[in-house]
């Protein structure tokens, strides 16, 4: 009787483990996921200031709806770092899908006007690390977003890199995985493609490890000519990291086909590109949405999908089905690309030094013990019981994309981001959930096997 038990513990443990999604890594150009090539099929997920990532019954009815049209990412803009996380990404990691999520907040993002780089702000961006490098689906981190937002704002751009360079340290010290750090660009057009390949020169150690842009030149009836892409594409080609539309989606000029996807996942883009993020999930009175909720009240309960744009984008996502290379048989040539010097708009001259803070603090903070969690809302609601109406079958803002030299009028202010008693026993399962990723696991079947050890003693 007792090895049929410890029997049945093992198999339950090893299939949730299984069910786990595989972390993603950064292997030259390409994103990767359990040994084969990663795309993003992903939607932007932040419709308040408010962290969206609490109310583990809003994400499974959200990541329920997603998951329905194909979505395999989500970008989430600000998070509360001391807040319990647990029941969101459990619920995205059910339905597939992961979360790139940025370090910064409103308060502790760098400024184009005034850049810095302080001993506050890496803690900041510390705890945020902290709280989310134990979930396998978290896909990545945004060191920054449209930091520079105009033709003069390149002076900051050693800030964003002494950022990246840090947290990376700060990364190593406290033996997390390697979790690519990446930053998402404005689409300045006099500033391409210096700004991407300034991020990416030099040591790999001070560099991104991906690319993202903000762009929202395909508009209405737009072709991959006369949409400016096949010019993002010429400069993109020979990037030697992954990069991708971090924000898209123009809603100017028509009805929102989203025929920019079938170029992006195309013959002449997809050997370059690894997908898009589509602006935005929630509607706002920027009309960028693909689903409301009841009364108009963000996050307050089953989306209603915004027609016909949602199913649109099912439908167009539906034939989009990259499979790309394998890992194991991919062998990166790409080198770095030459710190550019100054030209035009772009002011930082070469590989000029970091504003990086000194190697005693980030080994100060990297000793700190964990932060206290607050229980997230409605942690234990099982997701098989939830019920939503927004999937593919059925039929004052805060966030406004950032104009380009190519984009329509309408889409002037900034981006998404800117604009925006239990026993012992029972406690010790509590502290395992906690674990997340293989920790979590790991942790999982130690209490189960205790648990039949214990039901053993007691039935033999």
């Amino acid at each position: 009787m007792f090895r049929q038990f410890l029997a049945i513990a093992l198999v339950a443990c090893l299939a949730l483990q299984a069910s786990a999604l595989p972390t993603i890594t950064v292997k030259g150009a390409k994103f990767f996921a359990g040994g084969q090539q990663y795309f993003l099929k992903g939607v932007a997920y932040q419709g308040t200031p408010a962290d969206p990532l609490v109310d583990t019954k809003q994400c499974q009815l959200d990541a329920k709806s997603m998951q329905s049209i194909g979505t395999n990412s989500i970008r989430v803009y600000h998070v509360d770092p001391n807040a319990d996380h647990y029941g969101c990404m459990s619920a995205f990691s059910d339905a597939g899908i992961y979360i790139w999520l940025d370090l910064d907040t409103f308060d502790t993002q760098i400024e184009q006007a005034s850049p810095t780089w302080t001993k506050e702000q890496f803690s900041a961006f510390a705890k945020v690390m902290d709280e989310f490098q134990q979930y396998d689906n978290l896909g990545g981190f945004w060191i920054g977003n449209e930091v520079i937002n105009n033709l003069g704002g390149s002076p900051s751009a050693p800030y964003i890199k002494a950022a990246v360079a840090d947290m990376k340290s700060y990364l190593s010290a406290k033996g997390y995985r390697q979790i690519p750090i990446g930053y998402s660009a404005a689409d300045i057009a006099e500033l391409r493609p210096m700004l991407q390949n300034y991020l990416a020169c030099g040591e790999a150690a001070d560099s991104i490890d991906f690319f993202g842009l903000n762009s929202y030149e395909w508009c209405g009836d737009a072709t991959y000519d006369t949409s400016g892409y096949a010019g993002l594409q010429a400069m993109a080609v020979g990037y030697n990291l992954p990069i991708f539309f971090s924000e898209t989606g123009c809603n100017v000029g028509g009805e929102r086909t989203f025929n920019d996807q079938k170029a992006i996942f195309g013959p002449k883009m997809i050997d370059t590109w690894s997908g898009s993020i589509i602006y935005e999930w929630v509607q706002e009175t920027n009309d960028y949405g693909i689903v409301d909720y009841p009364d108009g009240e963000i996050y307050s309960g089953a989306p209603i999908p915004i027609q016909p744009d949602f199913n649109n984008l099912a439908n167009v996502w539906k034939d989009i089905n990259p499979v790309g290379v394998s890992e194991g048989s991919y062998s990166p040539t790409l080198s770095p690309p030459a710190c550019p010097g100054a030209s035009g708009g772009w002011t930082v001259n070469g590989n000029v030094p970091l504003p990086r803070l000194d190697p005693s603090i980030i080994k100060s903070v990297a000793a700190e013990p964990p932060a206290e969690k607050q229980p997230s809302a409605s942690k234990d609601t099982p997701s098989s019981t939830v019920e939503t109406t927004a999937t593919a079958s059925t039929s004052p803002s805060i966030n406004t994309p950032t104009s380009t030299g190519a984009s329509p009028a309408a889409t002037t202010s900034n981006s998404a981001a800117t604009a925006l008693t239990a026993t012992s026993f029972g406690g010790w399962i509590k502290h395992v959930d906690n674990l997340g990723g293989h920790g979590g696991m790991i942790g999982l079947l130690i209490v189960s096997v205790s648990l039949v050890l214990i039901v053993g003693s007691f039935l033999s």
